[in-house]
């Protein structure tokens, strides 16, 4: 009998210690969803490529996979380098973001990262590959842009496409022939293997072309205008949507090395609903997001065997950056900014 009592004695002990050995304790997943289900929104900065339809198509996959019931506030990009200067004077002056979850350019993931404005977090946890997960812990990847020259193929002749990327210093683009949008971090990149002085001093070439400057959006409307021939830079996700609509904007294919930042999900510090915003950040790597990112999106990841920028990638040079290159594009990206003529 005292057997009998010291055994159940030892076995309640456990019990009001750590419970029944059947009553698990929650998994990871299963207390991020009820955490994103008390905050019940979700502040969404991500591509205008996305579009609002795209972005309630995710939403819905989102909530019916956690069952959920998930608002969804969406903010499409104009500047994404400007968007990502104004996070980064938020969080300096100790204000909550204006988002929860910043779906930018790993380019612009660089700079949230060295000035530590990521809300980080174990998405290894939660099944994510290891090599998706980038800038300790503060983002996710979840597509690839590929970026080139781009140019109207209804007006540019085809002898005159660029075939290298130092063909865009022909004398011939000279005088607002030439556009380049302000995402500088295109050129960073190109330091990372033409080393900084020859990527300078081609930056300093196209200043003396003198390109017009704007926004992609506007770039993306002069090329199809034929008031620019040639856009510097332009990312995929602007000829896919060309591809949509009919318009005759394409890449000037063959120019290696192929630039392809990558899209990262990051949560920002001081995000006022971070368990819902970690929640889609885990969802956007999955097959299911990846499907519905790509038919609006235009990209997939690179990484994903079997996925078109999976596929397309096979026996090109390309360009992708990673954490250690962080710090000299984000300079590069302010500097060559400077050198264009942006404010």
């Amino acid at each position: 009998m005292k057997l009998w009592r010291f055994l159940f004695g030892s076995a309640l002990a456990l019990f009001l210690l750590t419970g029944w050995p059947g009553a698990a304790r929650p998994a990871p997943l299963d207390e991020l969803v009820a955490a994103a289900k008390k905050e019940g929104t979700v502040e969404l900065y991500a591509p205008s490529t996305l579009t609002p339809e795209g972005v309630q198509r995710l939403s819905e996959a989102f909530n019916k996979k956690y069952n959920l019931s998930i608002k969804f506030g969406y903010s499409p990009a104009g500047s994404m380098t400007r968007d990502v200067g104004k996070a980064v004077g938020l969080a300096a002056a100790g204000q909550p973001p204006d988002w929860d979850l910043m779906v930018v350019h790993d380019g612009g993931h660089a700079t949230l990262w060295l000035r530590k404005v990521h809300k980080p977090f174990d998405y290894a946890k939660l099944g994510v590959d290891p090599k998706s997960i980038q800038y300790d812990q503060g983002t996710v990847i979840l597509a690839n842009q590929f970026v080139l020259p781009a140019y109207n193929n209804k007006i540019l002749p085809p002898q005159d496409v660029p075939k290298r990327w130092e063909d865009l210093l022909d004398p011939k683009w000279k005088g607002g022939k030439l556009g380049m949008s302000t995402a500088t971090h295109h050129l960073a990149r190109l330091a990372t293997v033409w080393g900084e002085k020859k990527a300078t001093d081609f930056v300093k070439g196209l200043a003396k072309q003198e390109p017009y400057l704007g926004e992609f959006g506007t770039i993306y409307t002069r090329l199809q205008l034929g008031e620019i021939l040639v856009s510097i830079t332009l990312t995929d996700s602007f000829v896919h949507r060309a591809k949509v609509t009919g318009a005759p904007i394409v890449h000037a294919e063959g120019i290696e090395p192929v630039i392809s930042p990558a899209y990262n999900a990051g949560v920002l510090k001081g995000a006022r609903h971070p368990n819902a915003a970690h929640l889609f950040a885990v969802f956007l790597t999955t097959l299911e997001a990846q499907e519905i990112w790509e038919k609006y999106g235009g990209q997939t990841s690179a990484f994903v065997p079997g996925t078109t920028a999976y596929k397309y990638a096979q026996g090109k040079k390309v360009l992708y950056m990673n954490q250690d290159q962080a710090e000299m594009v984000d300079r590069l990206t302010r500097e060559y900014g400077k050198i264009l003529g942006f404010r």
